[in-house]
């Protein structure tokens, strides 16, 4: 009990915070306005998936600052993965004006947004897609608490990256090498910082 207990303070201190609301605005703001401005679309724009990243970035520095091991996210994913869900219908209805659309597209629910081109409604896909995930951690969170306050966060940057990957191959965003985006890059770090993270995880409860 110790040891969940030291996780949910250390996830709610002060410093913590500001670390992560820091990099969460760096982040958004850095990485929307590149992919715009690299899309031709010049103005300041603002990435849910870039706002991820920098938080993480900022609050992995503050963490080896103040000697903090343990993962103290799982709090927040319930949270983010229901926030996302509800920000990308918000997202939808916005329509061409948020940027966040898919490119043309003839299946069957392709949506048009007023210009008379049929799109992949991408926002649709990601907030479903977190719709399932936020039920199932639910779930897991009933089930497996312990298991969850260790790799839950790092379980949800695996999924949320995974599923992000695979949307940007239908969004209409300037490639930069091959067929991959701006996106597409942030996505792997997500990925690859989860997989890293749970191996750290699952080595030190070995030994402890």
């Amino acid at each position: 009990m110790p040891f969940f207990t030291a996780q949910v303070t250390q996830g709610k201190e002060p410093y913590y915070i500001l670390s992560a609301v820091l990099g969460l605005v760096i982040g958004s703001f850095l990485f929307g306005t590149l992919n715009s401005w690299l899309s031709a679309d010049i103005h300041i724009a603002k990435s849910v998936v870039g706002a991820l990243v920098g938080a993480i970035i900022a609050i992995e520095i503050y963490k080896r600052f103040s000697f903090i091991q343990q993962s103290t996210g799982a709090l927040y994913v319930l949270g983010l993965s229901l926030s996302i869900a509800l920000g990308r219908l918000g997202c939808f209805f916005a329509g061409l004006d948020d940027f966040t659309y898919g490119i043309q597209s003839n299946v069957v629910f392709a949506v048009d947004f007023g210009d008379g081109v049929n799109r992949h409604p991408v926002q649709l896909y990601e907030s479903f897609s977190l719709l399932v995930f936020s039920m199932f951690f639910m779930i897991l969170l009933k089930v497996k608490k312990p298991f969850v306050l260790s790799y839950g966060f790092y379980l949800f940057c695996l999924f949320y990256g995974a599923q992000r990957f695979g949307w940007e191959f239908l969004k209409p965003y300037h490639l930069i090498i091959g067929s991959f985006n701006v996106f597409h890059f942030l996505t792997l770090f997500l990925m690859l910082y989860a997989v890293i993270m749970i191996v750290n995880q699952r080595l030190r409860n070995v030994h402890e």
